[in-house]
């Protein structure tokens, strides 16, 4: 049962409702479950409340952002119900979905009437028996606080949206650069604009959906890029009653009648008509520039070439290969070989590939010791993981590592995280960081608890889609930075993938797509 409508909110010391599920979900990753949230962030009441606010947090950005904020901006009363985050995978076990949803409605009832509600989501999340759980959860929310309450919510640039997600939201912020140094920002926007909406609501968001999946590694956001000017341009239509533009690029391996592009518009004062109006007319520029999202990957024997030739030189600006197609970030397994054994076969020296996930791997090194010279076989024991392919050699221990380590460069800047068990190992010419909670490669912290030194590495092999540019920008410019067309679960590679949510047709997928007003 709803609260009933009150005739005004609380401005001078609201009471906000705290809460958030976060994950992006590819249709082909192994299930994700309670498990997967617990090693990342799964807190309620007083522990989610303490990271909120603690100066190193394993909260979201966009959480501490957002809390920072609303303390910055005058009293307010946090009521912390549960947040849930996970790196990404395959769709959610349904139960756990259902169970962090009875808690967060059951919280917030138990609560009484709020002000306002604060939503950490990433909005491109499956269940193994729902394509929408993230407008189920924003449904349930707005049916308990009523159609007064302001609720806002925070969003990846990846997240797939919905009219059941925005019908029940006030406000919809999403991240505008990629990789997303600006989490911690678009968190403070929310409570700014929650602010605002306390004082001067209702609150409407306008939304317009395109038959367009851009390939992931075309919708980096960089000066030159399509991406980049679209984002810029919507940006112009932010004032007045305009809170907030946000083009969202979405996630396409869902593979669900979710996926799209989006053009989403939030406003003040009940304008419908400005929100509406914004959003169809950067709707049709998106559209008119879907060409441009071309999808450029380097072949395998190319890079490895490259990587050759710069094993040559001692000195001058270092090379990057993206193995795109196993991005943790996307869903991949962090663990495949393709590349680390055709770098082997071709002698490439000076080479560090991070991180590779395979905990059994690392346990052995653990066991072994500093120094020890042991065999490897990297992916033993794998079930059920097509791309996982062993490869075996004999490794020298250079470095372990607990793991544990606080991000000082691009996303994971300030931010305690934890890659498990973690050890640093020598194949002839290839140095291998391999780790044991899967996630990708994002900030020189993570290589820097394994005493590696980046002068002395030629070629830097990440796992990551796009991410690690923000941290490693120092090392290699843009035009030494390559994504290699390698096999994985996470191949930009549309249209050689097994299709069967996705709704069709659509553009690069399907030529024939096509859209207007």
């Amino acid at each position: 049962m709803s609260h009933p409508q009150r005739a005004s909110l609380k401005t001078d010391c609201p009471r906000i409702a705290v809460c958030g599920f976060f994950i992006e979900c590819n249709r082909w990753s192994p299930v994700s479950t309670a498990t997967s949230f617990a090693e990342v962030f799964d807190q309620s009441g007083e522990a989610l409340l303490e990271q909120m606010r603690a100066p190193q947090s394993h909260a979201l950005p966009t959480l501490t952002g957002f809390t920072a904020q609303m303390d910055a901006s005058g009293p307010w009363e946090p009521v912390a119900l549960r947040v849930a985050a996970a790196q990404p995978g395959g769709p959610v076990e349904h139960v756990f979905f259902e169970q962090l949803l009875a808690q967060i409605s059951e919280g917030l009832r138990a609560a009484g009437p709020v002000d306002g509600v604060f939503i950490a989501a990433h909005g491109a999340a499956l269940t193994t028996q729902d394509d929408n759980p993230d407008g189920v959860l924003f449904e349930r929310i707005r049916q308990i606080v009523g159609p007064d309450v302001p609720v806002v919510a925070v969003f990846d640039l990846h997240t797939n949206v919905t009219p059941r997600m925005t019908d029940a939201l006030s406000a919809f912020v999403a991240y505008r650069t990629n990789p997303h140094v600006d989490q911690r920002a678009r968190g403070a926007d929310c409570a700014r604009h929650l602010r605002t909406l306390l004082a001067h609501g209702p609150g409407v968001v306008a939304l317009v959906k395109l038959p367009l999946v851009p390939p992931a590694t075309t919708q980096l956001v960089a000066p030159g890029m399509p991406y980049h000017a679209l984002i810029e341009i919507g940006q112009t239509h932010v004032g007045g009653h305009i809170l907030d533009v946000s083009l969202c690029g979405g996630f396409a391996l869902a593979d669900s009648p979710t996926c799209g592009f989006a053009v989403v518009v939030s406003a003040s004062h009940g304008d419908r008509d400005a929100a509406r109006g914004a959003a169809e007319s950067l709707a049709k520029l998106v559209w008119a520039a879907r060409e441009r999202f071309e999808l450029r990957l380097t072949e395998m024997d190319d890079a490895v070439a490259s990587a050759v030739q710069a094993s040559r030189h001692s000195h001058g600006a270092g090379l990057i290969l993206a193995d795109v197609a196993d991005n943790p970030g996307a869903g991949g397994g962090g663990n495949t070989t393709w590349l680390m054994a055709a770098l082997h076969r071709a002698g490439a020296q000076g080479v560090l590939m991070g991180v590779h996930t395979d905990a059994p791997l690392a346990a052995q090194a653990h066991q072994a010791g500093v120094g020890a010279q042991i065999p490897v076989c990297f992916n033993r024991g794998v079930v059920g993981d097509r791309y996982a392919q062993p490869f075996e050699a004999s490794a020298r221990v250079l470095a372990l590592s607990d793991g544990r380590f606080v991000g000082r460069r691009g996303l994971a800047a300030g931010s305690t995280r934890e890659m498990g068990p973690s050890a640093l190992l020598q194949i002839d010419g290839l140095r291998i960081a391999v780790i044991s909670l899967r996630q990708q490669l994002l900030d020189p912290a993570q290589l820097d608890i394994l005493g590696v030194d980046l002068a002395d590495v030629r070629t830097l092999v990440v796992k990551s889609r796009g991410h690690f540019r923000a941290a490693f920008d120092t090392f290699a410019p843009p035009e030494r930075i390559f994504e290699v067309d390698c096999p994985g679960l996470t191949t930009p590679k549309l249209k050689t993938l097994p299709w069967t949510r996705m709704r069709r047709p659509v553009y690069p997928i399907d030529d024939t797509a096509h859209w207007s007003l």
